[in-house]
């Protein structure tokens, strides 16, 4: 399916990379004090991302639908001999994917430009957070994200090439002593 996706998105709009323009968003920075500066773009990035995922969390835990999406995710055939639709179900969770999805990709391509052959990249990233903050903890994906963000910047800061080496390095060790992850969702069953 990446394969198709792909190739459709290089016949559509060719294999130039693309963004969106933020104007002085991009570069504008708040000063922290002793020379220390954080870019005013990864604080709304973040910002959003938090909101986000409060958001979901209060979805999952507080509604209705979040107990029918942990629910059908857990055990569909009980879910179904309970009355729910679980097709109705998978396909509510996924526009609520595809809603997050579009949310994180806008403001991805603020700060970055895209191409189509990006997404196996990506991809990878979205999967090690996820491994790195256990399968299943919403929150520990976050974590996860950041984990991965700080270790590239700070390979980055060792040599210019090591940025995404530095990532990879960083799931791996994680990976070595934590195989679940740094939250764990333990289900019992």
């Amino acid at each position: 399916m990446s394969i198709v996706i792909q190739s459709g998105l290089l016949e559509i709009y060719s294999a130039d990379a693309r963004g969106l323009a933020a104007g002085n968003l991009v570069t504008d920075s708040l000063a922290l004090g002793g020379g220390l500066h954080v870019g005013i773009l990864p604080l709304l990035i973040m910002g959003m991302a938090i909101l986000v995922f409060v958001l979901l969390q209060l979805l999952f835990a507080r509604t209705r639908l979040g107990r029918a999406f942990r629910a059908a995710a857990d055990d569909p055939q009980i879910v179904s001999l309970m009355g729910v639709d679980n097709r109705h179900v998978y396909a509510l969770a996924m526009g609520l994917a595809m809603a997050v999805t579009a949310i994180g990709g806008f403001f991805f391509v603020l700060g970055a430009s895209v191409a189509p052959s990006d997404g196996g990249a990506r991809l990878i990233y979205a999967f090690e957070a996820v491994i790195i903050g256990g399968l299943g903890s919403l929150w520990g994906t976050l974590i996860g994200a950041i984990v991965l963000g700080v270790a590239q910047s700070v390979a980055l800061q060792i040599n210019p090439g090591w940025g995404i080496l530095g990532g990879h390095l960083a799931f791996l060790l994680i990976l070595m002593f934590r195989p679940y992850g740094l939250f764990p969702v333990v289900k019992n069953h």
